[in-house]
């Protein structure tokens, strides 16, 4: 061993070491491991920067751009709905929401799959009484499993095609994992449609990851004069809303009907007073074709180029609208913003909207430009809430975000263009075409994730430039040399999948991935079976809730604890150890 393979094992090591006690973040590990390679000379200076030019960081960045105005789009909602009526039971319900956010993840990133589907299970599970352990955690499991099926769908699967590049001269296509994928996956779905039982029971659960509370707001609607719903009634509407919104009066033509019956007839230019959390109405105006009354005057923007944003904020004890109605502020004439709705903690909302008087800790949903905002916000006296997604009064491309996808996957499925450039074309077309503001695409971007991947490039490449790759390949294939091909593949599979809940597993592939191509070659086989094996083994990590952010996104809504991942993760990973080297095998023979 030379002194520059020992200190390139030496910085793997101690990255490896720093990333399993937990002390500091992955980023930040990752980012001190790069100057601590240059410092003592296992990276050159040159090669840096190299990981953060990848078309690794490239797609990857793309995806999670893509996956979030697909999430916004309500397209999987609008699908789901025939079949919300049938799922009664966790029977069905596990196996419907695990194939359905399994389907998803094949055709966009595994975690923004898994958190377009996150809030259905949720509605579902409260509609219904069925616990959220059962539902959550297989439809992780599904997620992370359809993640394998296309290029896309994960980010090992990425790393992975570019090292193949670097070994073989040519990246796995899009559809190159989809053989072994699409089986394995099928396996996997119907193994946690059968075993969730074991996961515990009436264990509530908590908000979602960086979730807040969403608030109940008071505001007005107005049915438009070419309404379509002309025959509905109050309870008709109140059904399209699912029990979640309440309308708590009807004013024609300036008469106010307070509490209406449910045989009232809503008709077109009726407005109604309703109530509601906001992401509940925000779906309630776009079921019932309703517009918002307080938001159709224009809005004032200093350039073209600046966006609306809508934002909630509290009143504070010196505010001067303390004492206002609704009908007596004057923000749009004073700030060019709208007001859209108010919330008050513990006092049950009053039908009449504009006569409503505001007070100190009321919760207002504001409307408005970037600009516009902060000097309303300071000159009334109003203190912003923790930053969320607000989607009342914005206006949703349901099919956009899928249209543009589907047309860079056919693309790319063609060889017409390469992944990088479709990816970062389709990520360029949805803003451009309105599926998700800018503002919206930059918050889409995982920062952590996309530092962590760039940083531990060159990292990875240090144990390549260096021989240390070929000298453990040579190690390893002293070990399997008089043994099946078959035990190989599942060694480099199992040290994946035994190293990826202490790594990320994007890290994991970054490490293992040019060990195991090495290995291959060294024992005189075709690397593709054993760099699919370390895609397979980095997917595949079902046994705690901190490997994989697909199982960190339902920790808490699931209510689980640290033991209970492996009730359903360890029997599920022993049956991947067992079936995945034979199947890898077949189609990618050594």
């Amino acid at each position: 061993m030379t002194l520059q393979q020992g200190l390139a094992f030496g910085l793997v090591g101690l990255t490896i070491a720093a990333f399993i006690w937990g002390r500091f973040r992955y980023d930040l590990v990752a980012c001190v491991a790069l100057v601590v390679g240059l410092a003592v000379g296992v990276i050159p200076a040159e090669s840096a920067f190299d990981g953060f030019r990848n078309d690794v960081t490239v797609i990857i960045a793309c995806a999670l751009i893509v996956s979030a105005a697909f999430s916004r789009s309500g397209i999987v909602e609008w699908a789901l709905k025939p079949l919300t009526p049938l799922l009664k039971t966790e029977r069905a319900q596990t196996p419907v929401l695990t194939a359905v956010v399994t389907l998803l993840s094949m055709c966009t990133k595994n975690v923004g799959a898994l958190a377009i589907m996150l809030p259905v299970a949720m509605r579902v599970s409260s509609v219904t009484g069925t616990s959220p352990s059962r539902l959550l955690m297989p439809m992780a499991a599904g997620a992370m499993a359809g993640g394998m099926v296309t290029l896309v769908g994960t980010s090992p699967n990425i790393i992975v095609s570019e090292v193949r590049q670097d070994i073989v001269g040519e990246p796995f296509g899009m559809y190159d994992y989809s053989p072994v994928g699409l089986i394995l996956t099928a396996l996997i779905v119907v193994f946690v449609s059968i075993t969730y039982r074991v996961l515990p029971e009436r264990r509530k659960g908590g908000a979602a990851l960086g979730g807040a509370a969403d608030n109940s707001y008071l505001t007005e609607v107005r049915a438009p004069a070419d309404w379509s719903h002309v025959t509905a009634t109050v309870t008709d509407l109140e059904a399209m809303a699912e029990g979640r919104v309440k309308i708590l009066a009807v004013i024609r033509n300036g008469d106010r009907r307070a509490h209406p019956r449910g045989n009232v007839v809503v008709k077109a230019g009726d407005v109604l007073a309703i109530d509601g959390s906001e992401e509940a109405l925000f779906r309630f105006l776009e079921r019932a074709k309703l517009s918002l009354t307080r938001n159709d005057k224009p809005e004032v923007r200093a350039g073209r180029t600046e966006e609306l944003t809508t934002v909630e904020a509290v009143i504070g004890r010196n505010s001067s609208l303390k004492g206002q109605t609704v009908q007596q502020s004057d923000f749009y004439g004073e700030y060019g913003i709208n007001l859209l709705g108010v919330s008050r903690a513990g006092l049950e909302m009053v039908p009449g909207f504009r006569r409503m008087k505001l007070q100190a800790g009321d919760i207002l949903l504001l409307q408005g430009s970037e600009e516009a905002m902060p000097s309303a916000m300071y000159g009334l006296d109003l203190l912003p809430l923790v930053e969320r997604d607000v989607q009342l009064g914005s206006v949703r491309r349901r099919f956009l975000p899928a249209v543009v996808l589907a047309v860079a996957m056919i693309m790319v499925g063609l060889g017409l263009v390469h992944v990088a450039v479709a990816f970062f074309a389709a990520a360029v077309v949805t803003v451009a075409l309105g599926g998700l503001k800018m503002r919206e695409a930059y918050a889409a971007l995982d920062g952590p994730l996309l530092v962590l991947v760039a940083a531990m490039i060159p990292i990875s490449n240090a144990i390549q430039e260096t021989g240390g790759s070929a000298l453990i390949g040579e190690f390893l294939s002293g070990l399997f040399q008089n043994m099946p091909g078959v035990l190989a593949v599942g060694g480099v599979l199992l040290a994946s999948m035994i190293v990826t809940p202490f790594l990320n597993n994007a890290a994991t592939v970054l490490i293992v991935a040019p060990i195991g191509a090495t290995m291959a070659i060294t024992l005189g086989f075709q690397p593709d079976p054993f760099l699919m094996a370390v895609a397979v083994g980095a997917a595949c990590d079902f046994l705690t809730p901190v490997g994989h952010q697909c199982n960190t996104l339902v920790m808490r809504p699931g209510g689980y604890k640290f033991e209970d991942y492996a009730k359903l993760g360890a029997p599920l990973s022993l049956m991947v150890v067992l079936v995945a080297p034979p199947l890898i095998l077949t189609f990618w023979p050594l």
